[in-house]
């Protein structure tokens, strides 16, 4: 069996125990060809050394401590999985201590910014309106980005305000929309999708000129575009909004469990890194206003 039916065997497997997304079993499989590759020889030789060496090689050519523990657990899952496929005796990976990570703060906007940014499009033009919805309802729902590109029509309830989406691991969850963010997605609906489809049809809420789905990373350059004209000099992320959203949710007084079910999050340690963002706005302030700070 060559190694890319092997790692094939093993996305397959991982898909129906984890219910993985696409983009995550994608990623696997890239960090477990390139080992391959630098292996030089079948994945199923590889000793518990030559993987120690491997995430040395990373990390000496630049990966991140969050790379390398992304890859180190890819290889695990893998290994695991030959172990109890009877293909090793051995898990090359036992032993092997992930990097360590620390609490890294993600980028976000502020309100003013966030603001900006969502008067950037034209909302008189047909892409500027699109592009507009798109960016409010981003912002109001804090929907990672292949979630709101993937949205199809009847996700979206216009009369209850909610959009019904499935995320990681096909998880579902009920998303309110806010009065703002359904304004502009009815005027979007009304005005420029109908010219956008023209005699067209498409299950997809959002849609492009040709009348498809639009891509996460059109929509990315979209962003990065209107972020320029909206002077915003900052580092920017597909997931932006996405924090600025559960940022200002906290900052404004939301319960964290509340944010996590919102953000889709199995874990409520994985929302409560947005605390530490409100505690560094508000260390931020006291210095900045506080006759001792």
């Amino acid at each position: 069996m060559g190694d890319s039916d092997l790692i094939q065997r093993f996305s397959d497997a991982l898909w129906l125990e984890e219910g993985l997304s696409v983009n995550t079993l994608k990623a696997y499989a890239t960090d477990l060809k390139r080992f391959a590759e630098w292996l030089g020889k079948s994945p199923l030789e590889a000793t518990q050394e030559q993987v120690a060496r491997y995430l040395g090689h990373r990390f000496h050519t630049g990966a991140s401590a969050r790379s390398s523990a992304r890859l180190l657990s890819s290889l695990r899952k893998f290994y695991r999985y030959l172990l109890r496929e009877g293909l090793i005796e051995t898990d090359p990976c036992a032993g092997i201590e992930s990097p360590y990570l620390g609490r890294s703060l993600p980028d976000t906007l502020s309100e003013a910014e966030v603001e900006s940014l969502l008067q950037a499009p034209d909302s008189d033009q047909m892409l500027g309106l699109r592009d507009r919805s798109m960016i409010e309802v981003l912002y109001a729902t804090g929907l990672r980005v292949s979630e709101l590109v993937a949205m199809k029509v009847n996700q979206v309830d216009r009369n209850l305000g909610v959009a019904r989406i499935w995320g990681k691991g096909n998880k579902e969850r009920l998303v309110p929309l806010g009065e703002e963010a359904l304004a502009w997605l009815d005027a979007y609906w009304i005005k420029s999708r109908p010219e956008l489809l023209g005699v067209r049809q498409s299950p997809y809420l959002f849609v492009t000129r040709r009348g498809g789905p639009m891509t996460r990373q059109a929509f990315w350059h979209l962003i990065k575009r209107y972020a320029r004209q909206a002077g915003i000099d900052k580092p920017l992320s597909p997931h932006t909004l996405r924090h600025a959203f559960a940022t200002h949710l906290i900052n404004h007084g939301a319960d964290l469990r509340v944010v996590q079910m919102l953000l889709g999050h199995s874990s409520l340690s994985t929302t409560q890194i947005y605390t530490h963002i409100a505690q560094a706005r508000l260390k931020d302030l006291h210095q900045r206003f506080h006759p001792r700070g």
